[in-house]
C-alpha cells in the first residue's frame, strides 16, 4: 500500500506543474505554485474484492483504508493513529456527550427509500468537522515533525469557518485567521466564531460578501514570497487534504444503505464551492458504485447552470445573493478546477485557457462536455428557493418528525426531484438546524433544538476585526499576529 508496498502517490498541478510533490508537501499549502489546485498524479481504484472487505468495517478502518491510498508517505502506524485519534464517540458527540456511538456519520431514513447522512455530530455541528478535525491532527503531526510552523489563512461563508477553529484552536504551532462577510452568516455561526478567545485564532469580517474572501485567499496565495515569508496554509476545499478526509463518508454511507456492492445509490448534496460533491466525484471514481451525484443549490445557481448548460460564469459581488442557506451564498467555485480538470481529461493547457476565459470574459463554454458531465461524470443539478426549503423543513418535521437545517432542506428538495425507482437516495446534511433558528422558526413556529454545549453562545464575549476587502490590510494583520511575525 503506497511507499509502504513500492507505489507512491505523488500530486500534480491542475494546471501543470508537476515537482514530485507527496501528500505532507501539499498539506501545508494552498494552491499550487502555478495557480492550480493540486490532484493525485493518479486515481486509485478499489477493485470488487476489495470494496467487499470494506463492507462492515468501522468508520475509522474506513477512513484508514481510504486516506491512506493518498496519504503513503505518512507510516501506516502514524497514519492509524492519527485517525484513530480524530473519528472518536468523544469527538463526534453533537454536542451532547455521552448519547452518541461510535458510529460517527449514522444514516437517517426519513421515508422509504431517501435517507440523511448525519454529518452535524463534530464540535461545530457541521459537515466541515469530519475533515477538519483530522486536518488539525494531520497539520501538527507534519510541523511537529520538521519543527514547523503555519499561519493558516481561510475564508468562510459560514461552516468552514468554525469548524476549521474548533479543529485548530490550541494546536500548537498553528494560528488561524478566517475571513468572513461582515453580517451575512447566522447569528449563531457568527457566535461559534467570533466567541473564541484563543490567542491563535484571529477573525476577520469583511466588508463585502463571501467572494470577495475567497479572492483575498487566493491572491495572498498567488504572492508567493508572502506566502513562503509568512508560512502560509488553508483549510479551505482548495486543500486536498481534505477532500480526500471527505471521500470516507461517501463509501461508508454506501455501505450503510446496500446489502451488496452492485446496489445503485444517488447522493444529493447541497454545494457552493463544489468541495463536497467533489468529494463524491472522487469516490465514484474510486470504484465506489454511485448512480447519480444531485448538486443542489439555492438562489445562487452558478454551479446549476455549470451542471446544466457546461457553461461556468461566475457572479460579481454585486449580483451574489443574501439567503436563508448563506454558507452557499457563492458565485466562485473555486474547487471546480479539480472537476474540470477530469472533464477535459487532465489537459492542463486546456484548463489554463478556460480560466484565462473566465478571466477575459467573465465565462467559459464547455457545452461539448455537457454529455459526459451526465453521462460519464454522473451529475444532475437543481435548485431551491426560499419557499422551497421553508416548505421542506415543515414537510420533513411533519413526516419524519425530523429537523433540518435549511441547506439539507435544499439538497432534499432538489434530490426529490430525480428520485428513481429501485434507486436508494442519500441526502447529505450540512449541519444542526441550530445554526439557523431564523429560518426553523419561520418554518417550524418553534426554536430549532439546540445542545446544552450551545445554549448561550450569542451572549458571550466576542473578538474580531472589521476591515475593508483589502488584500494588503489581511497581509499586515497576519505580519502582525502571525507565527512567523517577528
Amino acid at each position: 500500500m503506497g511507499d509502504r508496498a513500492g507505489n507512491r502517490m505523488n500530486y500534480i498541478s491542475t494546471r501543470g506543474y508537476d515537482a514530485g510533490d507527496t501528500f505532507v508537501d501539499i498539506l501545508l499549502g494552498g494552491l499550487m505554485p502555478d495557480g492550480g489546485l493540486a490532484v493525485p498524479s493518479t486515481s486509485p481504484v478499489f477493485t470488487d474484492t476489495e470494496l467487499a472487505t470494506m463492507r462492515g468495517m468501522g468508520y475509522r478502518d474506513l477512513a484508514f483504508q481510504v486516506i491512506s491510498r493518498y496519504a503513503t508517505d505518512i507510516p501506516a502506524d502514524t497514519l492509524r493513529e492519527l485517525i484513530d485519534r480524530t473519528y472518536t464517540a468523544q469527538v463526534f458527540c453533537n454536542g451532547r456527550p455521552g448519547e452518541r456511538a461510535e458510529d460517527i456519520t449514522p444514516v437517517v431514513d426519513l421515508e422509504p427509500g431517501l435517507s440523511i447522512l448525519a454529518l452535524s455530530n463534530g464540535p461545530s455541528l457541521a459537515f466541515k468537522d469530519i475533515a477538519l478535525q483530522l486536518l488539525g491532527n494531520l497539520f501538527e503531526y507534519a510541523l511537529a515533525k520538521d519543527g514547523l510552523t503555519l499561519n493558516i489563512l481561510g475564508a468562510t461563508s459560514g461552516d468552514t469557518g468554525s469548524s476549521a477553529e474548533y479543529a485548530m484552536r490550541g494546536k500548537h504551532g498553528i494560528s488561524v485567521f478566517m475571513l468572513s462577510p461582515e453580517g451575512k452568516m447566522s447569528a449563531f455561526q457568527t457566535a461559534q466564531m467570533f466567541s473564541l478567545l484563543d490567542p491563535n485564532i484571529h477573525n476577520i469580517a469583511v466588508r463585502g460578501v463571501f467572494d470577495d474572501c475567497q479572492d483575498i485567499v487566493k491572491a495572498v496565495s498567488n504572492d508567493l514570497p508572502f506566502k513562503t515569508a509568512q508560512r502560509i496554509g488553508t483549510v479551505n476545499s482548495i486543500n486536498w487534504a481534505r477532500v480526500a478526509a471527505q471521500i470516507v463518508y461517501y463509501f461508508a454511507a454506501y455501505f450503510a444503505v446496500t446489502e451488496r456492492n452492485d446496489q445503485p445509490v444517488s447522493f444529493s448534496v447541497p454545494s457552493g464551492n463544489f468541495g463536497n460533491i467533489c468529494a463524491g466525484h472522487i469516490a465514484r471514481q474510486m470504484g465506489l458504485p454511485i448512480h447519480r451525484l444531485i448538486l443542489a443549490t439555492n438562489e445562487n445557481d452558478v454551479l446549476n447552470e455549470f451542471i446544466a448548460t457546461g457553461i461556468y460564469r461566475p457572479r460579481t459581488s454585486a449580483q451574489t445573493r443574501q439567503t436563508s442557506s448563506p454558507s452557499m451564498d457563492i458565485s466562485k467555485a473555486s474547487n471546480l478546477e479539480r472537476f474540470v480538470f477530469d472533464l477535459v481529461d487532465r489537459d492542463p493547457e486546456r484548463l489554463r485557457a478556460l480560466w484565462a476565459d473566465v478571466e477575459r470574459t467573465g465565462a467559459f463554454d464547455l457545452s461539448d462536455r455537457r454529455d459526459a458531465i451526465h453521462d460519464r461524470f454522473g451529475f444532475v443539478s437543481g435548485t431551491s428557493s426560499h419557499a422551497d426549503r421553508v416548505a421542506t423543513i415543515r414537510d420533513t418535521a411533519t413526516r419524519a418528525k425530523r429537523q433540518i437545517d435549511p441547506h439539507t432542506a435544499d439538497g432534499v428538495f432538489v434530490g426529490r426531484q430525480f428520485q428513481e425507482p429501485g434507486v436508494r437516495l442519500v441526502c447529505l446534511e450540512t449541519a444542526l438546524p441550530a445554526k439557523f433558528a431564523e429560518t426553523i422558526e419561520e418554518a417550524l413556529g418553534v426554536a430549532p433544538d439546540r445542545p446544552t454545549a450551545f445554549a448561550d453562545i450569542e451572549s458571550r464575549p466576542q473578538r474580531f476585526d472589521v476591515v475593508d476587502a483589502d488584500v494588503d490590510v489581511v497581509k499586515q494583520i497576519i505580519v502582525r499576529n502571525g507565527r512567523s511575525a517577528t
